[in-house]
């Protein structure tokens, strides 16, 4: 049973799945926009705005678990001078999924995750 269990698995043991994770928020951070499948975008949403909360803290110690978290640290000045202020007077949703169809390969849901100007 599955009580109280939350998040997807997406077929990978822990370390892969939080490598995996780290790399598609460090992503959309850079270039604002990514393109991947539908679970893992729903997964990525949260983690994404997480960080963007932390570059609105603006603290030493959120600086540093931005930078325990992302693989760059360029980055993480990017989203604490740049992508934070952006979104300073806003609660929350900063991030905006767009369902795009079947991906001709496997057939997997796609979906493109992006950053709200």
């Amino acid at each position: 049973m599955r009580h109280q269990v939350a998040g997807r698995r997406l077929r990978r043991y822990s370390a892969h799945r939080r490598s995996l994770f780290r790399n598609q928020v460090t992503d959309l951070l850079r270039y604002e926009k990514i393109v991947t499948t539908e679970a893992k975008a729903r997964e990525v949403r949260g983690l994404t705005e997480r960080m963007i909360t932390l570059g609105k803290e603006g603290s030493l110690s959120s600086r540093r678990r931005a930078i325990a978290f992302l693989t760059d640290e360029d980055v993480v000045n990017r989203l604490f001078k740049e992508i934070a202020p952006r979104y300073a007077d806003r609660a929350g949703g900063y991030t905006r999924m767009v369902k795009l169809g079947q991906r001709s390969g496997d057939g997997a849901d796609t979906a493109k995750l992006e950053l709200i100007k």
